[in-house]
Protein backbone atom coordinates (compact mmCIF):
# COMPACT_ATOMS: atom_id res chain seq x y z
CA UNK A 1 0.00 0.00 0.00
CA UNK A 2 1.10 3.72 -0.09
CA UNK A 3 -0.30 6.72 0.54
CA UNK A 4 0.28 9.34 -1.82
CA UNK A 5 0.08 13.62 -0.85
CA UNK A 6 -0.27 16.12 -3.19
CA UNK A 7 0.71 19.98 -2.57
CA UNK A 8 1.18 23.21 -4.31
CA UNK A 9 -2.53 23.86 -5.80
CA UNK A 10 -2.87 28.14 -4.86
CA UNK A 11 -5.20 30.84 -7.23
CA UNK A 12 -3.08 32.33 -9.61
CA UNK A 13 -3.47 34.62 -12.40
CA UNK A 14 -4.33 33.69 -16.26
CA UNK A 15 -0.69 32.96 -17.88
CA UNK A 16 1.30 32.24 -14.53
CA UNK A 17 2.64 28.83 -13.21
CA UNK A 18 2.37 26.29 -10.48
CA UNK A 19 4.46 23.68 -10.19
CA UNK A 20 2.42 20.58 -8.01
CA UNK A 21 4.06 17.70 -6.30
CA UNK A 22 2.99 14.19 -5.15
CA UNK A 23 4.64 12.89 -2.29
CA UNK A 24 4.74 8.97 -1.99
CA UNK A 25 5.13 6.92 1.20
CA UNK A 26 7.50 3.65 0.70
CA UNK A 27 10.04 2.00 -0.36
CA UNK A 28 8.47 1.28 -3.77
CA UNK A 29 8.34 4.35 -5.41
CA UNK A 30 9.91 3.39 -8.51
CA UNK A 31 7.77 0.56 -8.89
CA UNK A 32 4.73 2.65 -9.83
CA UNK A 33 3.77 4.36 -13.34
CA UNK A 34 2.45 7.50 -11.86
CA UNK A 35 -0.42 9.74 -13.32
CA UNK A 36 -2.11 13.32 -13.10
CA UNK A 37 -5.84 13.66 -13.13
CA UNK A 38 -8.02 16.82 -12.61
CA UNK A 39 -11.92 17.02 -12.08
CA UNK A 40 -13.78 21.05 -12.20
CA UNK A 41 -16.93 21.97 -10.75
CA UNK A 42 -19.71 20.19 -12.77
CA UNK A 43 -17.37 17.72 -14.84
CA UNK A 44 -16.32 14.69 -15.18
CA UNK A 45 -12.36 13.80 -13.57
CA UNK A 46 -10.26 14.03 -17.05
CA UNK A 47 -6.71 12.55 -17.36
CA UNK A 48 -3.62 14.97 -17.46
CA UNK A 49 -0.53 13.46 -17.62
CA UNK A 50 1.08 10.29 -16.78
CA UNK A 51 4.19 8.75 -16.32
CA UNK A 52 6.00 5.29 -16.60
CA UNK A 53 8.42 3.73 -14.07
CA UNK A 54 11.20 4.78 -15.63
CA UNK A 55 10.25 7.98 -17.02
CA UNK A 56 10.85 7.24 -20.84
CA UNK A 57 7.15 6.80 -21.71
CA UNK A 58 5.40 10.68 -21.10
CA UNK A 59 1.59 11.18 -21.88
CA UNK A 60 -0.36 14.53 -22.20
CA UNK A 61 -4.10 15.17 -22.69
CA UNK A 62 -4.32 17.68 -25.69
CA UNK A 63 -5.29 20.45 -23.83
CA UNK A 64 -1.88 20.81 -21.75
CA UNK A 65 -0.08 19.90 -24.35
CA UNK A 66 3.39 22.33 -24.57
CA UNK A 67 2.33 24.16 -21.20
CA UNK A 68 2.57 21.14 -18.60
CA UNK A 69 5.31 19.02 -17.77
CA UNK A 70 5.32 15.73 -15.46
CA UNK A 71 8.83 14.55 -13.90
CA UNK A 72 9.21 12.34 -11.28
CA UNK A 73 12.44 11.79 -8.71
CA UNK A 74 12.42 8.23 -7.47
CA UNK A 75 15.18 9.78 -5.33
CA UNK A 76 12.52 11.91 -3.22
CA UNK A 77 9.61 9.27 -4.14
CA UNK A 78 8.05 12.10 -5.80
CA UNK A 79 5.94 13.21 -8.65
CA UNK A 80 5.74 16.46 -10.28
CA UNK A 81 3.45 18.58 -12.53
CA UNK A 82 5.21 21.46 -13.46
CA UNK A 83 2.13 24.54 -14.94
CA UNK A 84 2.60 26.85 -17.56
CA UNK A 85 0.73 29.42 -19.20
CA UNK A 86 -2.07 28.54 -17.09
CA UNK A 87 -5.69 29.19 -18.54
CA UNK A 88 -8.88 29.81 -16.25
CA UNK A 89 -10.46 26.36 -18.21
CA UNK A 90 -7.60 24.73 -15.87
CA UNK A 91 -9.03 24.67 -12.88
CA UNK A 92 -9.90 21.67 -11.12
CA UNK A 93 -8.98 19.76 -8.18
CA UNK A 94 -5.54 17.81 -9.09
CA UNK A 95 -5.01 14.37 -8.42
CA UNK A 96 -1.79 12.10 -8.61
CA UNK A 97 -2.67 8.71 -9.00
CA UNK A 98 -0.20 5.33 -9.29
CA UNK A 99 -0.46 1.81 -11.25
CA UNK A 100 0.94 -1.08 -10.61
CA UNK A 101 0.17 -2.02 -14.53
CA UNK A 102 1.70 0.66 -15.93
CA UNK A 103 1.12 4.43 -17.40
CA UNK A 104 -2.70 4.64 -19.06
CA UNK A 105 -5.01 7.63 -19.61
CA UNK A 106 -7.53 5.53 -17.80
CA UNK A 107 -8.39 6.33 -14.48
CA UNK A 108 -9.66 2.59 -13.63
CA UNK A 109 -6.14 1.35 -14.29
CA UNK A 110 -4.54 3.56 -11.01
CA UNK A 111 -4.63 1.59 -7.41
CA UNK A 112 -3.98 4.48 -5.28
CA UNK A 113 -5.01 7.87 -5.13
CA UNK A 114 -4.17 11.40 -3.47
CA UNK A 115 -6.87 13.99 -1.36
CA UNK A 116 -6.18 16.24 -4.45
CA UNK A 117 -5.00 19.60 -4.48
CA UNK A 118 -7.02 22.83 -5.50
CA UNK A 119 -5.91 24.94 -8.44
CA UNK A 120 -7.90 28.10 -9.70
CA UNK A 121 -6.67 30.27 -11.98
CA UNK A 122 -8.54 33.80 -12.47
CA UNK A 123 -9.02 36.08 -15.57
Amino acid sequence: QVQLVESGGALVQAGGSLRLSCAASGRTFSSYAMGWFRQAPGKEREFVAATSRNAFNIYYTDSVKGRFTISRDNTKNTVYLQMNSLKPEDTAVYYCAASVRGSSRQSREYDYWGQGTQVTVSS
